[in-house]
């Protein structure tokens, strides 16, 4: 067996093989309550993932501004990343109505190519807006997860995610 980091071999499909590969992989998560729609899974990882780790209470795909919620009622947006040889950026998904303040914290993950965690924060909705840039053609803010924001004051590690129990 080889190791899990090892890339899967898809070399011998054709174009529609590996379209339909695609399809039947994201059938599976979805059956295995891994992601919760057909889009790119990223997202939806990241918010089970965290909802597992901190027993927090995820919110129906419909909510507006925030993904998660804990049993004291702090509201957390969920934000992922995953890093490829081909895109190193860590900037996080779009960030709409910043200004409405529609959650308390941004809980935001980094992924390898091989959807290992490489970093993870819970960073106070002040530093988000401290520092997040306003992008008029989307009409969203973009917040980049550098290696800085662990010394932004509020921001909270949460590199357990790095080997939780259910992230096997």
């Amino acid at each position: 067996m080889g190791n899990e980091d090892d890339k899967v071999d898809v070399g011998g499909l054709s174009d529609l093989g590996l379209l339909r590969a695609y399809a039947d992989v994201l059938e599976e998560l979805r059956e295995r309550d891994i992601v919760r729609s057909n889009n790119n899974p990223v997202a939806d990882v990241a918010e089970r993932l965290f909802c597992s780790m901190y027993g927090w209470e995820q919110m129906p795909r419909s909510n507006r501004g925030f993904d998660a919620q804990d049993a004291d009622g702090t509201r957390y947006e969920v934000k992922a990343r995953r890093i490829t040889t081909h895109n190193a950026s860590r900037q996080l998904g779009a960030l709409r109505g910043l200004d409405e303040r529609p959650f308390d914290y941004l809980a935001g993950v980094i992924f390898n190519r091989n959807f290992r965690v490489v970093c993870a924060a819970l960073v106070p909705i002040e530093y988000v807006m401290a520092n997040s840039a306003y992008v008029g053609r989307t009409n969203s803010w973009k917040f980049i997860l550098r290696d800085e924001v662990y010394d932004g004051e509020g921001v909270r590690r949460a590199d357990r995610m790095l080997t939780h129990p259910d992230w096997k």
